[in-house]
């Protein structure tokens, strides 16, 4: 039977473009409603398997009920250029898939669907309209349905007769006369002023109709209600004809004209790969020829070998270098998941080593450890360490894919290998989801599904290396790679797998002491609030707070008054509860997330915290951590802080050395700027805030007072984050005309900052992206957004990401040089640790002297500026005692 598909262009790109934030491609190219339509058509492809498929689009020209009303439509905002300039795409698009679209002069898209429907419904067609305007309900009959976006254009609601009789208590026609009454803001139809939708359905359900409502006004009670439609009969007559869908417009074209031949998956394909869509690319190239669409578009046959054990001996000679190889585990913890086997790739060679195979492999296992025999690899980190825990050593790894591809757009963090694949590989590769499945349901698939599912990851290692290597070089990051990014994955590889010894009995110890101040805290807030409560529920909290104690509601959710951190912080000062409250908190999620969740991080069999170093997830270059995040242990509270004794050295008698980066973003923003009293104060070793408080201030040092110094700190911090007035007024408590007058003579003092702030910001709207010192690049695709705080947010972002990507860039090289001396001295001092601008070591007595000396002038010398780096060193038995 034939399925009509019409798509309402205009509705559905205008939903997506508010549904989701803005996008844009490495050059620059707005892609958010682009994705959001290509989505939807996925779904649409997927779900309703049209026959016949059109999407109809206003033609822009003004339609013919602008005779019958000039306001008609005049209230919506004019089209932003972010989503005017995607239309085109969007047709480019519905060309890729061989789709139909049409537009006609004069008429709306409602017009050439309310037409088309017509029609095939005469046919006798199924017909589905797909849209965000209620008013296409009116086209809904026995043959025609209308799915009504919501939640952007994700989700979708169907209307058949019933459900417009369910929901209304109407037929579909009189959907014409509901809007009719109560008009339509959205395209500026009046209706009848004071009748509301209710209203609306109340006069149809005893009337049925516009024309029957304005006949028996007498009748109708409400003194009001009678007057406005008085008033109102012209305006509510020509509200139902301006509602009114047209059936009978002048569309050249038969319904039998719009068949839908499937898509060319080549085309598609090239499309995606224009738009960036690197996460749908692989639903079109590894598609199963049963999921390829109407088309039929089946994949290319891919051979491959697998490895059986046994008879391993006769593919010695195929482990050739360079060679791709990929490493499948059972689970993305690669310190716990098993391994399930190998994907080998070269010219001519594609196999699957099954683990049994690999362990029985001498040859392989040679291999893998000879470092003169290169391994082109997806995160050689991850195969490193996993393979260490099953006492695989590791060694050659000549390029890692997932590194380069995170260079190349540092934006879209954690790029995936069926990502990468898609967009510089020949064979296509399915997301680790679509193979194993999701959650509770994921199951380690068939053994020729898995086998050809590696194999495949490995040929695309092998396709895809070229490509990145020369557009690492056209984009000049490719040094970034080999000297910087490569060498330090393996530095991070020996960190996490050597890992860092906990104090179990002091971590319980800990928990047991918070344990007793929750108590005594609990106590307190009851007797403040004069009845116990549920501290946790935000319900039982609010009402304590406003209705029993009457505190001012100073923001409001859906659920009631806020009772959220930022709001208790500014009731503090009216009464003491808060307080208690908010320390309450505090101790309650240092002891679930810190002390509970870094107890069950130790492993079983080294009594240590394996975290994972996640080196391409920040748009920065900065490294983070998980399983356990231990960037963001707090430090701010001394018991937050006491975290820190948990962590000690992991042989007798050893002690925990800590060196920390002084001020190294502002120092990185002295040599950027080549602002001149900034360089002089840290040429000079001043106190950076003292000095900036003295020339802000003009006072000398000896009249610089707490509060001088903390503001200047803030202002310093600040600037290096494009702080605005607002935001320093909000940080100092103090008057945002005060704050603007700060930075104005922070600025005036420090002109070479404020000229690179201006001259970065122009930059990046030239470039469309800032780098670091060490050509770290960074896409800001909202620089020129019509959207002021989107762009403000990308100006602010391209001040700050030099300076903090130059002084991640600082740090990573001081750990390679770090690890090379280390070695190069024979020393047993290990690196365990990297948190923000601090490396933390577990050093033997012995040696303490020498990594003292050693520590801090390979970290101040890891790059030259010009300001001296510096470097402030510790340490002591635990973490803690290392400061």
């Amino acid at each position: 039977m034939s399925h009509f598909v019409l798509i309402d262009g205009n509705s559905i790109a205008n939903r997506a473009f508010y549904a989701l934030p803005l996008l844009s491609t490495s050059a620059g190219l707005h892609t958010n409603a682009v994705l959001g339509f290509t989505t939807m058509l996925l779904k649409v492809l997927e779900e309703m398997k049209p026959t016949h498929m059109l999407v109809a689009f206003d033609a822009g020209k003004v339609v013919f009920r602008h005779s019958e009303f000039a306001e008609y439509k005049g209230g919506r905002a004019k089209t932003p250029p972010e989503l005017s300039e995607q239309f085109p795409l969007i047709r480019e698009l519905l060309d890729a898939f061989s789709i139909q679209r049409f537009e006609l002069e004069g008429y709306e898209a409602d017009d050439i669907i309310g037409t088309l429907t017509r029609r095939a419904d005469e046919s006798g067609w199924k017909t589905t309209v797909i849209t965000g305007d209620k008013d296409m309900l009116q086209l809904v009959s026995d043959n025609v349905s209308v799915a009504l976006t919501r939640k952007g254009v994700s989700e979708m609601d169907l209307y058949s007769p019933k459900e417009i009789a369910d929901k209304y208590g109407l037929k579909p026609l009189q959907i014409i006369d509901l809007k009719g009454l109560m008009g339509d803001a959205s395209d500026n139809i009046p209706g009848v002023p004071g009748v509301g939708e209710k209203t609306a359905l109340k006069l149809l359900h005893e009337y049925g109709s516009v024309e029957a409502v304005l006949e028996n006004i007498d009748r109708i009670s409400g003194k009001k209600l009678q007057e406005n439609l008085r008033e109102n009969v012209e305006q509510a007559r020509m509200s139902k004809v301006l509602a009114t869908i047209m059936r009978d417009a002048p569309v050249d074209l038969d319904v039998e004209q719009t068949v839908y031949p499937g898509y060319d998956a080549a085309a598609v394909t090239e499309f995606f790969k224009k738009m960036e869509f690197k996460s749908l690319l692989p639903k079109v190239k590894a598609a199963a020829p049963e999921e390829a669409g109407a088309s039929g578009q089946e994949r290319a046959p891919f051979s491959f070998e697998v490895v059986e054990s046994g008879r391993t001996d006769r593919y010695t000679e195929k482990l050739t270098s360079p060679m791709a190889l990929y490493v499948e585990m059972d689970g993305d913890n690669y310190h716990h998941a098993p391994i399930l086997g190998f994907g080998l790739a070269a010219e001519g060679v594609s196999l699957y080593v099954p683990y049994d195979a690999a362990v029985e492999w001498q040859a392989f296992r040679d291999w893998l450890a000879d470092d003169t025999r290169e391994k082109w690899v997806f995160d050689g980190k991850r195969d490193t360490v996993g393979l260490a825990w099953h006492g695989l050593e590791t060694a050659g790894i000549g390029f890692d894919v997932y590194l380069a591809s995170y260079l190349l757009n540092a934006t879209e963090s954690n790029p995936t290998l069926d990502g990468v694949a898609a967009q510089y590989a020949e064979v296509g590769v399915l997301p680790d989801d679509e193979v194993y499945g999701k959650g509770a349901k994921r199951l380690v698939p068939e053994t020729d599904v898995l086998s050809e599912h590696v194999a495949r990851k490995a040929a695309a290692i092998w396709q895809s290396v070229p490509k990145l290597r020369d557009e690492l070089a056209r984009h000049k990051l490719d040094e970034l790679l080999t000297d910087l990014e490569a060498p330090l994955s393996l530095v991070l590889a020996a960190m996490e797998k050597q890992g860092v010894k906990i104090n179990r009995e002091r971590l319980l110890e800990m928990g047991e002491e918070l344990d007793s101040q929750l108590e005594k805290l609990t106590a307190k807030i009851y007797e403040l609030a004069g009845t116990p409560f549920n501290i946790n529920s935000p319900k039982q909290l609010g009402e304590i707070l406003y209705d029993k104690l009457d505190l001012p509601v100073l923001k409001k959710t859906k659920t009631g008054p806020s009772t959220s951190a930022d709001v208790l912080e500014k009731l503090a000062p009216y009464h003491p509860i808060i307080g208690e409250i908010l320390h309450f908190r505090q101790l309650g999620k240092l002891r679930s997330t810190y002390i509970e969740g870094l107890t069950k991080e130790i492993h079983a069999k080294t009594g240590k915290i394996h975290t994972r170093f996640n080196q391409a997830t920040t748009a920065t270059g900065r490294l983070s951590s998980t399983e356990p995040n231990l960037q963001n242990i707090p430090i701010r509270l001394e018991e937050g802080r006491k975290i820190r004794e948990a962590f000690i050295p992991s042989e007798e008698g050893w002690y925990m050395l800590a060196a920390d980066y002084s001020q190294i973003e502002l120092r990185v923003l002295a040599h950027i700027s080549g602002d001149e009293n900034l360089i002089d104060a840290f040429r000079k070793g001043m106190d950076i805030h003292t000095r900036t408080a003295m020339d802000v201030f003009g006072v000398s040092e000896a009249e610089v007072t707490p509060l001088m110094r903390r503001q200047a700190k803030a202002v310093n911090f600040g600037i290096v984050y494009g702080i605005s007035d607002y935001g320093l007024s909000q940080n100092l408590n103090i008057t945002r005309k005060e704050a603007a007058d700060f930075i104005e003579r922070y600025f005036a003092v420090f002109s070479g900052v404020k000229r690179y702030m201006e001259e970065i910001v122009k930059q990046a709207k030239q470039d469309g992206y800032v780098t670091t010192l060490l050509h770290r690049r960074r896409y800001l695709p909202d620089i020129k957004s019509s959207n002021f705080n989107l762009r403000s947010f990308a100006e602010r972002t391209a001040m700050n990401t030099p300076i903090q990507g130059t002084a991640a860039d600082i740090i990573k090289l001081a750990m390679i040089r770090m690890q090379e001396s280390i070695r190069e001295k024979g020393l047993e001092s290990r690196m365990l640790l990297q948190v923000h601008d601090e490396l933390v070591f577990e050093v033997p007595e012995a040696e303490l002297a020498v990594m003292q000396k050693l520590v801090p002038d390979v970290m101040e010398n890891a790059l030259k500026l010009d300001v001296p780096l510096k470097v402030d060193v510790h340490y002591g038995r635990t973490w803690y005692d290392a400061k």
